[in-house]
Order: C-alpha cells, then structure tokens, then sequence
C-alpha cells in the first residue's frame, strides 16, 4: 500500500500542477485587477495602482506570476520557510487567514450534509432493495427524483420561508387548531403506511394507530409548553437509550440465544450511561470542548467494559455494540442540553431562533449548550438544501448495487447454508454493495465543497463560495486561486481514499 500511495501522490501532484497552471491564465485573462483604480481620480491614485500592481505581480508576465503565486504554496508546504500568505488580495490583505475562515464555515456545512445524506441514503437504499417493487420503493423512488431534480436555488428558498420565516413566526405562540392536528396525524398515519406495508387490513391498523398517536402526542406537548420549552429529561433519555440499544443488538447481532450476551451488555451500558448522564448534569452548564470530550470517552469506555465483562464468548462483538450504545446515549445527552438551551437562545435572538442568514448570530455570548445550539439552527437549512440532492444519489445508488449484489452466486450459497437473512443482508451483501458508492462519495465530498456556491449566496454564508464568487466578481486572483487549489486538493485526495477504500471493503482488491 505504501507504493502505491507514494505513486497515487506523485501523479496527483502533476495532475494538481497543470490544473492550477490552466486556471491561474483563465483568471489572469478574465479582467484587469487595476480597472476601478483606472476609472479613480482621486488622490492619491498612482500610489494605489501602484502599491497593487506590487502585491498581485501585475508587473510580471502571467507564467512568472503563476511561478511566483507557486512559491508563495511552497512556504505554506516546507516546513521552517517563510511565513505562509498564498499571495496578497486586491486589498492588500494574505489571503490565508481569509481562505481559513471560510474553509472552516464551508467544512462544517459539507461534513453535515454529507455525513447526514450518507447515512439516510444508504439506509433507505438497503431497504427500498430488500422491498424492491413495494409501495415503500415507489414512494422513495419518486421522491429521490424529485429531490434530484429540484433547482437548489429554489428549494434554498423555498426552505427559508417556509421553514425559518413561518416557523419563526409560529414558535412565538405555538398554538394548532384540532382540524391542522387531525391533518398532521392523516399525513403522518400515510407514512408509516407507505413504510411499514403488508396487507390492506394492516395498513389500515398502521395508519390508525400512526395517526391517533402522532395527534396525541401534539395534543400533549401543546397542552404541557414543551415547543416553548423542550426537554428529554433523564427519563426519555433512558427509554430512548434502551431503545436504542435493542435495536442496535438485533441489527448487528441478531436476538438468537447466542448472541443474547450482547443484546445484555448493550441494555447494561444504556443503563450505566443514562446514569452517569444524570450524575454529570451538575456539569453541563458550564461545559466545555474539553470536559465534553472527557464525558464522551468515560461513556465510551464504560461501554466497552460492560461489553467485555457480559459479551462471554461474544466478547467482540459485545464490545464494539455497546460502544455504539455509549456513542448513541452521548448524542441523547447532547440533544437534551441543546434543547434546554433553546429558551436562553430564542430570548437571545429576539424570537427568531430559525437562522435565515449568517453562519451564526453576532455578538452571542452564550453558553456552551446555547453557542452550539445557535450554529446548529444556522447549520440547519443550508444543509437541508444540500443534503437533498445527495440524499437522492444515495439511495439510488446503494439500491441498485445491493440488488447487483443480491443475484450474485456467493448470496444466493450464503442462503443455501442456512444462514439468516439479517446475517446475509448485513455481512454479506451491505459491504460489497458498497464498493461502488465508495467512488461517489470521494467524489461528491469534493465536489460539494466546491459547488456550494449557491446555497451560500442564498443563505448568506461567509464560506468558499463567497470566497470564490467575490474573487471572479472583483477580478482578485489569488484568493479563487485559494479556492481551487483547495478544490483540487480535495479531488484528487478523496479520489485516492476511494481506492484505498475499494481495498478495504474486498479483499480481492489489491493495491500495487
């Protein structure tokens, strides 16, 4: 593998070379940096033109600019070299702290995306083969077109006023009428109908029970002022763990007599965590990165405890389920305190907590909880717009490579052995249906990181796209020459982890 990283990186630096020489002309060519300096008659306009013409090179030919803009990468990359810059904007500012900021806005709304589409996609991939030509695949079907093909533009704005403008507008006084509840339940009961299936007779069960229990449950939280001041507490946390854990335990484990042991170790670390949870509340006002980073490893550690003292003969595997409990009570915890924090935070933003512009509000001076909750409201829409077009990918991909994969010999002797259908599904088929998506998601990543360039416009996000749109609007070369040179990084980067990631889900697969 070592060769063959060491080659994959050598031609990727030659691949990076020629794409960063192509657009560093296409750039140079597109305007002249010095045209509103040209049309100024004030004072001191030599001066200007001239202190520009310094700082972007504009005195040398554009093959000794690109040479020059490649030394100025070259101490960014050698270790004890001048101090790292990338050049100079038309305002005479390093470009560097500029592309860190905005590289860091923008990494938080990829990974979001990205992380949330991933899983939602793959998931209902799984399911939509294994019910392939059900309601359920013909409503995924449909809606994964549709999401494709909906202009991200449209749907960015449709999300801001629908979602963050009328939503804002109902959370000030979050009051339904019995007709819009009753709605809400019908619409609710159709889901669970399209997802659970079966017979007539059980889709009606489904759906009437899907809807008394949503209508219930909103008569409830209204009734009780949960939507102005939401809260798992200790208990839902517990329930939710619980949950949680059993099905965590039948999905990898499967609920046969052997494999009980670790259906035990999961419900004993759901247990254990919810407690040491309600023993760290003292703690959770004044949190920090670093004692929540802290709370996250005892959980994880307790978890793979338990696992190793109940797993038996199922160790392992035990081990590795119960620190997906501990993971999935640290999340429980984290969304229980956020809510919490939604009061302080909606009193901070003057009722408005639904984020339409802006990666975070300005001048926030609150806690741990409410600073996070605040980036997560803001993090919410652009990621919502984003995600839906991948989200379709996803699924469309990972159904049609799991029922590539399905009709293959080796499934169909894997049935013939006896084995169950969980085992088949989740050992068998799932990890080789994911070669293929590999190559999609390397090369999605790195494309989204650079094709954000809408969303961030519509949602007034300060990241690479405002980096990029900026520099091509006021002809400043080196801060898009930023922007590429991370885009191309990223490419070719992610394109190799593919590879290596090919290697990884089969064996067959040889790296040379």
């Amino acid at each position: 593998m070592f060769v063959f990283v060491v080659r994959r990186a050598v031609v990727s630096f030659f691949i990076v070379l020629a794409s960063t020489a192509l657009m560093y002309v296409l750039v140079a060519l597109s305007g002249n940096p010095l045209k509103d300096l040209l049309e100024y008659n004030g004072p001191g306009r030599e001066a200007r033109i001239a202190a520009r013409t310094a700082a972007l090179n504009l005195d040398v030919p554009i093959p000794g600019r690109y040479v020059l803009w490649l030394q100025e990468v070259g101490t960014c990359v050698a270790p004890g070299g001048d101090e790292c810059t990338l050049g100079l904007d038309r305002k005479l500012r390093p470009v560097l702290p500029q592309l860190d900021v905005a590289l860091g806005s923008t990494m938080r709304l990829v990974i979001a995306a990205t992380v949330l589409a991933l899983l939602l996609g793959v998931v209902t991939g799984v399911v939509t083969a294994l019910r392939q030509y059900s309601t359920f695949d013909y409503s995924v079907t449909f809606i994964a077109f549709l999401c494709f093909s909906l202009p991200v533009f449209w749907v960015s704005t449709l999300l801001k006023q629908y979602i963050a403008i009328d939503l804002n507008t109902w959370l000030q006084d979050p009051q339904m009428t019995y007709a819009s509840i009753g709605l809400l339940g019908l619409v609710a009961g159709l889901i669970w109908t399209i997802v659970i299936g079966g017979d007539a007779r059980r889709r009606l069960v489904v759906a009437a029970v899907a809807a008394a229990a949503t209508s219930g449950t909103l008569i409830v939280l209204l009734n009780v002022g949960w939507f102005r001041r939401p809260a798992l507490g200790i208990a839902g946390i517990a329930v939710s763990a619980l949950v949680l854990a059993f099905l965590w335990s039948a999905l990898f484990a499967g609920l046969r007599p052997r494999t009980r042991p670790v259906l035990y170790a999961s419900l004993a670390t759901a247990v254990a965590g919810t407690i040491v949870v309600a023993l760290a509340q003292p703690l959770m006002a004044e949190m920090t990165w670093l004692t929540f980073g802290a709370l996250v490893l005892v959980l994880i550690a307790l978890g793979l405890g338990i696992g190793y003292l109940v797993g038996g003969h199922t160790r392992r595997l035990a081990m590795q389920i119960s620190a997906v409990t501990a993971v999935s009570v640290v999340v429980l915890m984290s969304v229980d305190q956020l809510m919490r924090a939604y009061p302080a935070l909606f009193k901070a933003t003057g009722g408005r907590p639904m984020a339409t512009t802006g990666s975070q509000t300005a001048n926030l001076n609150g806690t741990f909880w409410e600073s996070n909750l605040d980036l997560g409201l803001h993090l919410a829409l652009p990621t919502l717009a984003i995600m839906l077009i991948s989200f379709a990918s996803y699924t469309r991909y990972t159904r049609a490579s799991m029922l590539d994969v399905m009709n293959q010999d080796y499934v169909r002797t894997a049935r013939a052995k006896g084995l169950n259908e969980r085992t088949v599904v989740v050992r068998h088929t799932f990890r080789n249906a994911l070669i293929p998506l590999a190559t999609l998601v390397a090369f999605d990543f790195a494309g989204v990181l650079g094709g954000a360039v809408v969303t961030e416009t519509v949602f007034g996000w300060s990241g690479m796209g405002k980096l990029f749109t900026s520099g091509l609007s006021n002809i400043d070369p080196n801060p898009v020459m930023a922007f590429f040179l991370v885009t191309a990084v990223a490419t070719v980067l992610f394109n190799m982890l593919a590879d290596i990631a090919y290697a990884y889900l089969d064996p067959r697969i040889r790296l040379r």
